[in-house]
């Protein structure tokens, strides 16, 4: 130890200061370095993960609504949907409404095929016409494919069960796969009717056309109606009436008039 002027040790501790801040800036230089190889790193290990696997399973409402929601703020052109089953809920409803007036005012061109039997259920029936007089196109049909959604025509949504839609659906990018599901969405929605037009002349209605189809192909009542999205009391009164107008006695009857009359 060894005594020095005031001048000499302020530059003695001023000195040894700024070596530790250099020693920190350099410390702190390596390790934002090796924090950007990190990142980087990561990154191409996601996108080995999403390039080998082009599928993702959705499980639960929350985890397939989250991802709807991104796939529809992606949307740059194109939306095809089919929802079948009717009435659709009023929590799905509610739920779809902002994406698709978010998309529609985006420009996105929305196609979207109902069962015929929305036309029977008030809210199902006022939000189509809602998305029609938005710029939506709306059709529906007697019988749809199952449940999906076709985003650009890139990238799928559908549900891993057909039958139970709440177990989980599946994200596909599969080009293969998309392919398929467009082809087969385009081939329903050429066969289907436009929301807003006018009924046909045949005196009969697409879902009771169908109906008479299904029934003469052999199916039940029951099995019927869940191929056309309506109750069961539906389909029995749909029928009841069809016997009716065609004054027939008995169903093997009313096939027969149904026949000669062009209906099947």
């Amino acid at each position: 130890m060894r005594a020095l002027s005031l001048e000499i040790a302020l530059e003695v501790v001023l000195r040894r200061q700024e070596r530790e801040v250099l020693h920190r800036q350099q410390q702190l230089a390596a390790a934002k370095l090796a924090a950007a190889h990190a990142i980087a790193t990561h990154a191409e290990l996601q996108q080995e993960a999403g390039d080998a696997s082009a599928e993702q399973p959705l499980i639960g409402l929350d985890a397939i609504q989250s991802q709807l929601e991104i796939l529809a703020k992606e949307l740059t052109g194109e939306c095809l949907a089919v929802m079948p089953g009717g009435a659709q809920s009023q929590e799905s409803l509610d739920a779809s409404r902002p994406l698709d007036e978010d998309a529609m005012r985006r420009g996105v061109t929305l196609l979207t095929l109902y069962q015929e039997s929305v036309r029977n259920d008030p809210a199902s029936l006022d939000y189509a016409r809602w998305m029609s007089e938005a710029g939506g196109q709306v059709r529906t049909a007697p019988i749809l494919p199952p449940r999906l959604l076709i985003f650009d025509r890139r990238v799928a949504v559908v549900p891993i069960d057909p039958a139970h839609t709440r177990r989980g659906a599946l994200c596909t990018r599969e080009p293969a796969i998309v392919a398929t599901l467009c082809a087969l969405f385009f081939q329903a929605w050429e066969t289907a009717i436009p929301l807003g037009a006018a009924g046909s002349s045949d005196r009969i209605s697409p879902t009771e056309k169908e109906l008479l189809k299904l029934l003469a192909g052999g199916l039940t009542d029951e099995a019927a109606a869940k191929r056309l999205g309506v109750s069961l009391r539906t389909v029995r009164r749909q029928m009841s009436s069809l016997m009716e107008r065609l004054h027939a006695s008995s169903r093997f009857e009313a096939g027969l008039k149904a026949a000669q009359s062009g209906w099947l």
